[in-house]
């Protein structure tokens, strides 16, 4: 087998080019990324293409299968550029699938994609895909999965798959979540359980994660294997308060929602860190999801529990941990972050 992916040096690329590179049913990795990688894996070649301009069908021909990763989080104060990439590069990607005659596509979508849902009970794949208003992320998401739904109708001889992972962490993604997320003001020293003595939550913030090495494996599954559809993707347990106080050794603390949401809001439009406030409404307003079709259908098991995930994120940012790519190089841009400092806190891409 071929396997093309599509943004395969960040996080859940680079995991997924071990977990292919592990499969003896493949024979050849296609790594497509703006930036060439300073990696060097068995029968796999790496080839610069930016989704929302260079030739694509070239890359794909010949391949069984193709897996689309490439999405920016960043920068989130330039919607411009986001949605260029998030959804015509998409797009883009989409056309050229049916251009070169590749039989699978497995796209990456999210649980940013649902509509509001509960937080006591779970909800499987039939659960709408309207989003969360209120966040780019997840309407970026909603629009993709809008065009693969008329990918669908146009190309019913396409296998297409669509994951929707939880928050997807490893050790050696935690420089690059961290640049995407906290920003360069985040104090390294306090990234550790000791220093956390409450976790001021607000009721709602109930959320799933799954390890990036175990998500690999479900997108390796989608692309060998003769499955089309959604799934979601998560680890047990469901991360609440009461969990997440337990594997921080936290006291957990009520907090009104609308009072994180302004200190949220207030320090991204001070350029203190680069999330805006869509991120918090996405994370209170999703379903829990069932992942009971992932395990049925594609096989799919994970092998490390949503709480070693996050435990792992965080060691990882205490290490400043990386990987030899750009959304990924270990550490910041410069003495004492600077470059990110320079960049704007979330107005510059990776």
């Amino acid at each position: 087998m071929r396997i093309v992916i599509i943004g395969a040096t960040g996080n859940v690329g680079t995991s997924l080019l071990r977990a292919l590179v592990d499969d003896p049913a493949v024979d050849e990795i296609v790594g497509v990324a703006r930036r060439l990688p300073q990696l060097q894996l068995s029968r796999t070649r790496f080839v610069a293409a930016d989704i929302t301009s260079d030739d694509l069908v070239e890359h794909f021909r010949g391949a069984d299968a193709v897996v689309h990763l490439a999405w920016l989080i960043q920068p989130s104060r330039d919607r411009t550029e986001t949605e260029t990439v998030n959804v015509d590069g998409s797009r883009r990607v989409f056309d050229a699938v049916a251009q070169a005659g590749v039989p699978r596509l497995v796209y990456a979508s999210s649980i940013g994609a649902y509509s509001p849902g509960p937080k006591d009970r779970r909800v499987d794949e039939s659960w709408p895909t309207g989003g969360i208003p209120t966040s780019f992320y997840s309407r970026d998401k909603v629009a993709v999965e809008r065009l693969l739904d008329v990918f669908e109708t146009r190309h019913p001889d396409v296998a297409v798959v669509r994951l929707r992972p939880g928050l997807i962490f490893k050790r050696t993604a935690a420089s690059g979540i961290r640049r995407l997320f906290a920003g360069p003001l985040l104090p390294t020293a306090l990234v550790r359980r000791k220093l956390i003595p409450v976790l001021p939550l607000p009721d709602r913030l109930v959320f799933q994660a799954v390890h990036s090495l175990d998500v690999a494996q479900a997108y390796r599954l989608a692309a060998t294997t003769d499955v089309r559809g959604p799934f979601n993707i998560a680890a047990e347990p469901v991360l609440d308060r009461a969990e997440l106080g337990r594997l921080l050794g936290a006291r957990p603390v009520r907090v009104r929602a609308g009072v994180l949401r302004r200190l949220v809001d207030l320090s991204w439009r001070l350029r203190l860190q680069p999330t805006p406030p869509g991120w918090l409404d996405m994370a209170l307003a999703v379903p829990v999801m069932d992942t009971t079709r992932a395990r049925r259908e594609l096989g799919w098991q994970p092998a490390r529990s949503s709480g070693e995930a996050l435990l792992e994120l965080l060691a990882g940012m205490r290490e400043q941990a990386g990987v030899a790519t750009v959304p990924l190089k270990p550490g910041g841009d410069g003495p004492l972050r600077s470059g990110e400092l320079r960049s704007g806190v979330g107005a510059r891409s990776r």
